[in-house]
């Protein structure tokens, strides 16, 4: 009796080891390296909606995966403009168009654009006790930044999505406390 107590203990010892594991391995997302800033030509780096400019020798992480997709992932909601010489720079990679302020759309950071396989798709962003979808149109560079294809801005963490105006306006966030914000989103 004693050693069947034994064996089953260690059983669940490692059952619940075991899962541990999967857990952590699965929401595991490691540096990928790190990126020195350069100094952005005068006028060259856009601060519109409070975005951040490298700067000279600081080092800038940078991340080739994010933490895995659920029916809840948490993430961080930053602001970003889609219209020509707003802050988000180029045209959108999806689909090589600039986008209105007045339309959510959202770029997603590096791991979670997944090479481009959310593109045009919708994902359900909730926050602030609403939920609005907004379209896929650009990623959010977890793995470069600090140059002119970047707007020198240095490269997203790994759990950004970088929203128009209308996104923030669905949530009902009040305009003074746009910028940044914890949610959750999925896939829609």
């Amino acid at each position: 009796m004693e050693s069947f107590g034994l064996k089953a203990s260690l059983i669940l010892v490692a059952i619940l080891l075991f899962a541990d594991c999967l857990n952590v391995e699965g929401q595991t997302c490691r540096p990928s390296g790190t990126i020195r800033g350069k100094k952005p030509p005068p006028g060259k780096c856009n601060q519109d909606n409070d975005s951040d400019c490298c700067k000279e020798g600081q080092l800038y992480t940078k991340y080739k995966c994010s933490p895995p997709v659920s029916s809840h992932t948490k993430a961080y909601l930053t602001l970003n403009g889609f219209e020509k010489k707003e802050d988000g720079g180029a045209p959108s990679e999806c689909d090589n168009h600039y986008h209105s302020d007045d339309t959510p759309v959202v770029a997603l950071s590096t791991g979670w654009y997944n090479k481009g396989s959310r593109c045009l798709n919708n994902i359900t962003i909730t926050a602030n006790g609403r939920s609005v979808v907004a379209m896929v149109v650009d990623e959010c560079d977890s793995t470069m930044g600090c140059d002119s294809d970047h707007d020198y801005q240095p490269p997203c963490r790994n759990n950004i999505v970088d929203a128009s105006r209308a996104v923030w306006k669905a949530l009902g966030v009040p305009h003074g406390q746009w910028g940044g914000l914890d949610i959750t989103w999925s896939d829609a």
